[in-house]
């Protein structure tokens, strides 16, 4: 017995699969599938068909034919029992004798028919062992994964016991260690050497200087530097370090840091400003009524230093306090945002508070059940807001930061900020922009007050209030510093405290639930900054 071919075709000829166990060409096995159904008789129940050459034992599988093609001299008998073999296999691997079907398992199929002839010749297989041979299951491999998964777990415990006779070991040395160091000549322990305190420079006093007076304009000092400031995360140059220890006496004998001279009662040399214990900064107190209401906004921004957003999110959260029980059953009506954030802006609320109405612009947080009443005595987070977008019209402070290499080896650097939101004002203002290393600047005109922060070596530029009532709205800063490289003015740093809504979400009023009376309340809008840089 010789089988040239398994081979499932359509009722024309048109072949869907075909394994071929002797060397035949493509178009050998397509002459012989198309000339395949013109052989069969009709009104017969025979189920093989010869021609000169071969022999075609086949099943009609509903709409197509499974076939054998063997040679003449093949056992028929043999043959129709592997042909049935091949059927039962197509069956069990496809739920329809269609051609989809048959294509979309043509993989597993051909695995089958190789398991079943072998070069031609039928292997001794039953359609069990068809089946447990292409699940490639084996007992051998399972024991071997076990062996593998119990060792890592030995390994494992392994390390966990030295881990902690390690750590025993430690303590045993330290317990050691610290009896020793009581009796040590130099009182260092088991080493003989003692922790000596990490040494504390004094913060260099803050030198004002007035150019009003003619002493001042007479003889040029150097701004004096601060021993601490802002930390914009960049390295501290060698120089740097070098003056902040030899104390203020050296900076005023450095020619390179000479004030330059402006006009009649400028101020070059500025004390940043510094937060207090509460963290409001300079922001003022709200006088607190029956029913306070605390908006808090943290945002964090990435300019782009030629124009444009890279990120922007702003994150707020709505506190309701309510220190007399008469005021228990009450209704925030928010008022309507000067900023229109679109659907960028999502809100959330508390899950006893009820949902904005869709399609409504009054946005109302009350309780679901206008029975109950809010919590007495105690913060209770009533709405949450989001937006992340990269919309410019939405950036609350725009900085604009633009170097200009000169000639003469220098970089000119003007600076300008504006306030774009016209909702909130901003309080204790700084602006830091790193400076060369070995560089200082020579400020020549400015708004505000600017001083040098040694630790980071960067200018920090501050305005104690940005406002729309008056012309601290904008301002500029320019100076020149040595240096042609614009990249080492980036990235700037903006640090403030605020008063207000980014996001517009203010209180219209406060109302009692069902008489609709108005109530006394106190608003306090506070907006901190996570990141704000221009890079």
């Amino acid at each position: 017995m010789v089988v040239l071919a398994a081979s499932i075709c359509t009722k024309g000829g048109k072949p869907v699969i075909s394994r071929q166990f002797r060397d035949m060409t493509r178009t050998r096995i397509e002459s012989l599938l198309a000339s395949f159904p013109k052989l069969i008789p009709t009104n017969t129940q025979h189920t093989s068909v010869e021609t000169s050459d071969v022999r075609y034992v086949y099943q009609p599988l509903e709409d197509l034919y499974i076939l054998l093609i063997t040679n003449k001299a093949s056992n028929i008998l043999q043959d129709i029992d592997t042909l049935h073999l091949f059927a039962r296999v197509v069956s069990d691997l496809c739920r329809s004798a269609d051609e989809r079907e048959i294509v979309k398992n043509a993989f597993e199929l051909l695995g089958a028919f190789d398991e079943i002839v072998s070069l031609g010749y039928r292997e001794q297989v039953n359609l069990v062992q068809v089946r447990s041979v292409l699940e490639m299951e084996s007992h051998e491999e399972k024991i071997q994964e076990i062996i593998a998964r119990n060792k890592e777990a030995e390994a494992k415990e392994e390390l966990k016991r030295r881990a902690k006779q390690l750590e025993m070991q430690r303590r045993e040395q330290q317990r050691r260690a610290g009896a020793a160091g009581s009796s040590s000549y130099l009182g260092g322990g088991t080493t003989g050497y003692s922790p000596v305190p990490r040494f504390e420079a004094p913060e260099a006093p803050v030198t004002r200087i007035n150019t009003s007076s003619p002493a001042a304009s007479s003889t040029p000092r150097a701004p004096a530097f601060k021993g601490s400031g802002m930390k914009l995360g960049a390295k501290k140059s060698k120089q740097a370090e070098l003056l902040d220890a030899l104390g203020p006496e050296a900076i005023v004998s450095t020619p390179e840091v000479s004030a330059p001279p402006t006009p009649s009662g400028a101020t070059e040399q500025a004390v940043l400003p510094k937060a207090g214990d509460s963290g409001r900064g300079s922001l003022p107190e709200v006088q607190q009524e029956s029913v306070h209401i605390v908006v808090k906004e943290q945002i964090s921004l990435s300019l782009l230093r030629d124009g444009g957003v890279q990120s922007m999110e702003v994150k707020g959260e709505m506190n309701l306090n309510i220190s007399d029980s008469a005021f228990g059953h009450i209704s925030l009506a928010l008022g309507t945002s000067s900023v229109d954030f679109g659907k960028s802006l999502q809100f959330k609320q508390h899950p006893n508070v009820a949902k904005f109405v869709p399609g409504k612009k009054e946005r109302v947080v009350a309780l679901k059940d206008s029975s109950r009443a809010f919590p007495i005595g105690q913060s209770l987070t009533v709405l949450k807001w989001r937006y992340e977008g990269t919309d410019e019209s939405n950036v609350p402070l725009s900085i604009n930061c633009w170097p200009t290499a000169n000639n003469d080896g220098t970089c000119e650097v003007s600076m300008e900020y504006e306030l774009e939101n016209d909702s909130i004002t901003l309080y204790d203002v700084v602006i830091l922009i790193p400076l060369p290393d070995g560089s200082y600047p020579t400020v020549t005109s400015h708004s505000g007050e600017w001083s040098l922060d040694p630790s980071t070596h960067s200018l920090a530029w501050a305005i104690p209030v940005v406002s729309t009532l008056d012309e601290s709205r904008s301002g500029s800063l320019v100076f020149t510093v040595n240096g042609d490289d614009a990249a080492m003015f980036f990235p700037v740093e903006v640090k403030f405290i605020g008063q207000g809504s980014v996001a517009g979400v203010t209180i219209e009023s406060v109302n009692e639930v069902g008489s609709g009376d108005e109530v006394v309340h106190s608003v306090d809008g506070i907006i901190t900054v996570d990141n704000y840089l221009v890079v």
